[in-house]
């Protein structure tokens, strides 16, 4: 009897556990967790990629239509530099005799060694069906001879239109109808994170396509600096495959637009290193239609110094700068475009036509897109109040004037009318005083330096830039400067020759 209990017991035991086990896991199941080699793992499923263009995710970005409407509007620019001119000086530093006899008693036995003239190539951007091209400055500069070969295999001699060292911009002219051209975008509305196409001909290869993202806007590298002194850098930063021969290429968005103008890489050894920079296009159109209308670039300045984002934390903090405010202003020139507009040392300039700017280069690049004589709306704030101001940008030169062509762009230097105290102080009835000489035909040619008046050119009198540009004839070979460095006694005469 007590073994039947004992089981019936066990029995009842063995039910009531199964039923409770039953119940629990039909109505409180947990969630399950799988790991591998000891790591949890989320939930997890393949990223959809995104269409820049709808906005609507899950759909592929397909770059055909961009890549067929681009590659032919992109050309191969080859140049050749130098004319395989004659160099004695290996012959004449070996020659054991020219101390007693001189180098010009052997000079006429001399054999010329030759020089073989440098070729170089780079890329295009066609704009017009009837033969302008963009590229580089720094592609076509100092070519004896210019070709442009088509995607198509024609070849063609190019004429240079125009060409502007501060941005690194050309402009190229063939003889040539109906050929496909780009269309201007709007490098205004390129966002980070955007999809865009290089277009060129890197490492002399055919036409190549590569793509990549906007990954900074707004980038300054110094690079124009070492050839002018009116630099203008606010590139586009982007990780699209560049090497060289991509510099004058096309920077293309998903639709096809023409966007920027490749000219630079970011690499430690010359070769594609991660990251390319590109001129915006809003720069590029600007300085194109200068160059065809007026034959050189009309820069406008606002007249003012700020204060870098480079600026280090010491100068930051003994200026009392804030973070988040805008550009800084450290100075108003007295005769620039801002001097009436109200804007002082220590205000904030955060908008410039209703474009927020938040660094120098931002900034420059506004301002890039107008020319002396235009209007521009300037917001800034100070002390925590905003203002909004109207100012009519300015020349170089502190006028509203268009600037011509002039071969004073060619001298690679800073001038400014001598004013009339400062003449009367030397002596003479006007002149134009040398501010800061960069690369060009002077600092190449002669030794003139800094605050150098001149008051002669070709022994005819100048009193300001504007009599120095018209003694400036058109086609002339070479032009003598005659002035003087004040503080020092006689006069100094450099000749210069134009071409």
């Amino acid at each position: 009897m007590k073994l039947k209990q004992f089981l019936l017991v066990v029995l009842v035991s063995g039910l009531t556990t199964g039923a409770v086990m039953y119940g629990f896991g039909k109505y409180f199941r947990p969630q399950t967790t799988i790991q591998q080699s000891g790591i949890q793992q989320m939930p997890s499923n393949y990223v959809g990629l995104f269409d820049s263009n709808s906005g609507t995710p899950g759909q592929y970005v397909d770059f055909q239509l961009a890549a067929q409407t681009s590659t032919p509007a992109v050309v191969h620019i080859t140049t050749v530099m130098g004319k395989g001119q004659a160099n004695n000086n290996l012959l004449r530093r070996s020659n054991p005799f020219a101390d007693i006899f001189g180098d010009d008693f052997f000079r006429e036995f001399e054999s010329p060694l030759r020089q073989a003239p440098q070729r170089a190539s780079g890329s295009g951007v066609i704009i017009s069906e009837d033969g302008y091209i963009i590229t580089n400055n720094h592609v076509i500069d100092e070519a004896n001879e210019i070709k442009v070969t088509l995607n198509n295999k024609k070849s063609y001699d190019a004429k240079l239109i125009g060409r502007d060292p501060s941005s690194d911009l050309a402009l190229l002219k063939i003889d040539s109808k109906g050929l496909p051209f780009l269309l201007y975008g709007n490098s205004d509305n390129v966002k980070i994170g955007q999809w865009v196409l290089a277009v060129g001909y890197p490492l002399n290869l055919e036409t190549t396509v590569t793509a990549g993202i906007v990954s900074a806007k707004a980038r300054t590298l110094g690079l124009n600096a070492k050839k002018s002194n009116t630099p203008i850098e606010s590139f586009i930063q982007t990780d699209a495959a560049v090497n060289q021969g991509n510099s004058g290429g096309a920077l293309v968005n998903a639709n096809g637009e023409l966007v920027g103008i490749v000219s630079a890489i970011a690499s430690p050894t010359g070769a594609y290193a991660g990251y390319s920079y590109a001129i915006p296009v809003n720069i590029t159109k600007k300085i194109i239609n200068d160059l065809l209308e007026y034959g050189t670039v009309q820069r406008a300045y606002l007249g003012i110094s700020y204060l870098p984002e480079t600026a280090p934390d010491t100068e930051r903090e003994k200026l009392g700068f804030k973070e988040g405010q805008g550009i800084m202003v450290l100075d108003v020139a007295k005769d620039g475009a801002m001097a009436n507009s109200g804007i002082q040392k220590g205000d904030y300039i955060s908008k410039i036509n209703g474009s927020k700017v938040t660094t120098g280069s931002e900034m420059v690049e506004q301002v890039a897109g107008y020319k002396p004589g235009d209007k521009i709306t300037v917001n800034y704030s100070r002390n925590g109040k905003e203002f909004s101001t109207q100012v009519t940008l300015k020349n170089k030169s502190g006028s509203y004037d268009v600037v011509r062509n002039s071969a004073l762009e060619n001298f690679g230097a800073e001038f400014e009318t001598l004013d009339a105290k400062r003449a009367r102080d030397y002596g003479v009835r006007g002149g134009v005083v040398v501010k800061r000489i960069g690369k060009g035909l002077i600092d190449e040619q002669t030794r003139m330096r800094d605050g150098f008046v001149i008051y002669k050119v070709d022994g005819k009198e100048v009193k300001s830039i504007e009599d120095f540009n018209a003694a400036l004839v058109k086609g002339q070979k070479r032009v003598m400067l005659e002035g003087f460095y004040p503080g020092y006694d006689g006069a100094y005469q450099y000749p210069i020759e134009m071409e």
